[in-house]
Order: structure tokens, then sequence, then C-alpha cells
């Protein structure tokens, strides 16, 4: 898929003032077709943990973890050109991250069926690859208003 055909991602994440003010930078994003021919997206984007995000217990917030992997669920499942919007999501945190960390989140696409699907996010420490965090999202398309 060519790069113009994510335009309208490109556009979502341009006005998306929350992901932008914690730093988060998009690093990729894609649509791969399957030999079935189901198209899923893909995003990737990266966030460095700043003093402001480190809690009580020296270790980054849960809330801006999560955030960084909602930020990527929005991505990828907006990718294909559907206009999605989260209806669930949820996450497990593996690994504490620290003051400096650099995370990057990887979002696939996984199943869509309807106007439903599923997105699953891997949150890493860049450092060393270790996974910090798992997320997994549930969406909903929403009709576009005429």
């Amino acid at each position: 898929m060519s790069d113009t055909d994510l335009t309208h991602v490109r556009r979502m994440w341009d006005q998306d003032k929350a992901s932008a003010a914690l730093g988060i930078e998009l690093l990729d994003l894609a649509v791969e077709t399957s030999e079935q021919g189901r198209r899923r997206g893909r995003a990737r984007t990266r966030m460095t943990i700043t003093e402001a995000m480190v809690n009580g217990h020296d270790i980054a917030h849960g809330g801006y973890v999560f955030t960084l992997a909602d930020s990527t669920f929005a991505l990828a499942c907006n990718a294909t050109g559907r206009t999605t919007v989260a209806a669930s999501g949820e996450i497990t945190y593996l690994l504490p991250s620290r003051l400096d960390d650099v995370l990057v989140a990887t979002a696939v696409e996984r199943v869509t069926y309807g106007r439903s699907g599923i997105t699953d996010v891997t949150v890493c420490r860049a450092t060393d690859n270790a996974v910090v965090a798992e997320f997994r999202g549930h969406s909903r398309t929403v009709r576009q208003s005429s």
C-alpha cells in the first residue's frame, strides 16, 4: 500500500494533541495483506519516559504506558481506511519502566469482523527489547455522517 493511501491516518495523527503532548512519535505505519486477501493495519511508535511520567514508586505511571499503547492501537486500526474508535482496551504490565527509558510500541490488527476488531500492542524497552506491557484493544468502526 502506498504512503498516500495512509493520508487519512496521518491527518488523524497530526490532530492528536494528547499523543503529541506526551512526545509520542510515529515510527512506522502500514497495511499488510494476508494470503487470504484480508487487510490489516500495523503501527509502531516511540515515547521517552520523562520526569512528569514517573510516579511515587520511581517508575513510569501505568497510565502513560497505556496511552502509548492506545495511541498505537488507534493508528493500526484506522490504517485500512475505516474510521475506527476504541470499544475497550486492557493492558498487562510485565516490567517497570523508569525515567529516560525509551519505549517502543508495536500494534498489529489481528482480526476484524463486520464493524468490530481486535488489535494487539506490545510495548518494549528500546535498549534491550524487553517486553514492558501487552495491550489488547477492541475496536468499533463508526459510521460516517452524511
